[in-house]
């Protein structure tokens, strides 16, 4: 009888799950840490992959290069996320719902498509570039570490925009009312009440857009030209026309994740020596502008979001236009468009497939482990949600190296085949469904759920019946990121594809590399449309609510 209380269904589903989980991530992992201790010349035990890494030069910079990329990116997305957030949240401006639309797609699109744009724009044969040289203006380059910063902040002070809108709205308008009645002027109250209120978003924003810089590859690996960072030399080392150093290439990615780890702790450490609590029982009113300064703020807001924008307008534009070779030539044709479906059909329909299956596979586990996770405090959800969380600190490309280091031998030969590629985007992506799945389950009355049960429904059907039907519209938003993201994805999938296997986003980053840009602008195209089409309908069935990170 013990046996038989202790194995029921949701235990049962917490050991699969943590046993599924240690097969494809920890074990991946650990065999990553293992390997950048091998020696490639003897095979023995050591720490000359290490020493190396911190002593030669040309490992060590790009070590510098990532951090002092991902410091100034992160520094200059706050510095304009935080503003936007404030006029959209506690302001009057116009077209909110539009304004937060394009955002959200600027965020939502695959970084790459912003370098690749931002070539076309302000890259040494650019349009901008030659509109402008002839009148002596010289732009700053797009090339190098200007470039890289340029984009990233573009592309990702959204994340600080997200979190920081969400706590200004939850703030109780109590707190900052009574800093008023104490004579504080607004901005004394904005600098000394409002800002430390919400300043464990603004960090959890900031956070995000590190981690997501020290991580990307495309973006650097496009227009980076000498200016190495981390993730493009993992790709380097691993996947070199000479046999690739799978050792070396470890130990960066150990680096990597050990930079990510060290800042999620540092983030977290600051955050709990000055914790403000409250209970948004009020919440904040919108302050009513004068005209002026109502249109400034439109301006302000208007402007960075049409920037952002700006290389999902190229891409569409472009990918209209006639090509001969590598060139964009004058009038308008569908030709781009028939090329890529006769010769990379096969690109887009793995993308569909391939995200289809993990977004299904992702629905089913995001609702029954949110479910083991918030309600039923057995010894392994604590672990279970650890470790769902834990691949937020792995690049993708690092993920993909673990996947292939494990599985590119028998018994278990996955290397070469979509299955993996399912694999490290459920691993990489499933924690957006299970945190929208057990922020939903906050706001489900549990006597709901009892009234079913003692009506003579077992808890299993009480579960697949009324508590994952409830579930569904908030879980709604973690799926559509998911989908969203995985449909983007290249950092893992550029490191697991084969020829046969191929997604849209290695398409577009094979293409622009060959210098087929006009292939490369519609296969980017195609993923815009696809994005935006994915959060205008969770707008609609959301009834306007906005789309949570």
């Amino acid at each position: 009888m013990k046996i038989n209380k202790y194995l029921n269904f949701w235990n049962i589903i917490s050991i699969t799950s943590l046993a599924l989980i240690f097969l494809f991530l920890i074990y991946p992992s650990f065999s990553l840490v293992s390997e950048s201790f091998i020696s490639s010349t003897t095979g023995k035990l050591t720490l000359e992959n290490y020493i190396d890494f911190f002593s030669l030069p040309y490992y060590f910079n790009a070590l510098k290069h990532s951090l002092a990329v991902c410091f100034a990116t992160t520094v200059f997305a706050t510095l304009i996320g935080i503003p936007v957030a404030y006029f959209m949240s506690r302001t009057n401006i116009y077209f909110k719902g539009f304004l937060d639309l394009v955002i959200m797609i600027s965020l939502l699109s695959p970084p790459f498509i912003g370098a690749y744009s931002w070539i076309l724009l302000l890259g040494r044969n650019g349009w901008i570039t030659n509109l402008l040289s002839p009148f002596g203006i010289v732009m700053p380059t797009i090339y190098g570490f200007t470039g890289i910063v340029i984009v990233f902040t573009l592309k990702f002070f959204p994340y600080v925009y997200i979190y920081t809108s969400g706590a200004l709205n939850s703030i109780d308008a109590s707190l900052e009312e009574a800093s008023e009645n104490l004579g504080m002027s607004r901005l004394q109250r904005l600098f000394t009440v409002t800002f430390p209120l919400v300043m464990p978003s603004i960090t959890a924003g900031a956070l995000m857009v590190f981690m997501t810089s020290l991580a990307d590859f495309g973006t650097p690996m496009l227009i980076g030209e000498g200016y190495k960072v981390l993730p493009v030399m993992i790709y380097d080392e691993f996947m070199s026309e000479m046999g690739g150093d799978a050792t070396v290439a470890s130990t960066i990615s150990v680096v990597v994740v050990a930079c990510s780890t060290i800042v999620l702790f540092l983030q977290k450490y600051l955050i709990s020596r000055k914790n403000y609590k409250m209970n948004a029982l009020r919440p904040p009113k919108t302050s009513i502008l004068k005209p002026s300064s109502r249109v400034s703020a439109t301006v302000f807001v208007g402007v960075i979001s049409f920037i952002a924008f700006l290389p999902q307008l190229v891409v569409i534009y472009t990918s209209f236009l006639k090509t001969n070779g590598p060139l964009f030539v004058s009038g308008f044709s569908l030709d781009s468009y028939y090329e890529i479906m006769n010769k990379l059909s096969s690109n887009i329909y793995n993308t569909f497939l391939y995200s289809i299956i993990s977004i299904l596979i992702m629905l089913l586990l995001g609702l029954v482990l949110s479910y083991i996770i918030f309600k039923k405090k057995n010894r392994l959800a604590p672990i279970l949600d650890i470790l769902i969380m834990f691949p937020y600190v792995i690049p993708g490309s690092v993920l993909g190296i673990g996947l292939l280091v494990c599985f590119n031998k028998r018994p278990l030969l996955l290397s070469g085949t979509g299955f993996i590629l399912i694999v490290s985007y459920i691993i990489r992506k499933l924690a957006y469904t299970v945190r929208s799945g057990t922020a939903i389950l906050h706001q489900i009355d549990p006597s709901i759920e009892e009234a079913s049960i003692n009506l003579g429904v077992s808890p299993m059907k009480t579960f697949f019946k009324v508590t994952a039907v409830m579930m569904g519209p908030g879980i709604f938003s973690g799926l559509i990121l998911s989908w969203i993201s995985t449909i983007n994805e290249l950092s893992s999938t550029i490191i697991l594809y084969t020829g046969k296997t191929g997604t849209i986003a290695v398409a577009i980053y094979t293409e622009v590399i060959r210098d087929s840009f006009g292939s490369a602008a519609a296969l980017s195209t195609i993923l815009t449309i696809i994005s935006i089409l994915s959060i205008l309908m969770f707008k609609f069935f959301s009834r306007g609510k906005k789309l949570n990170i």
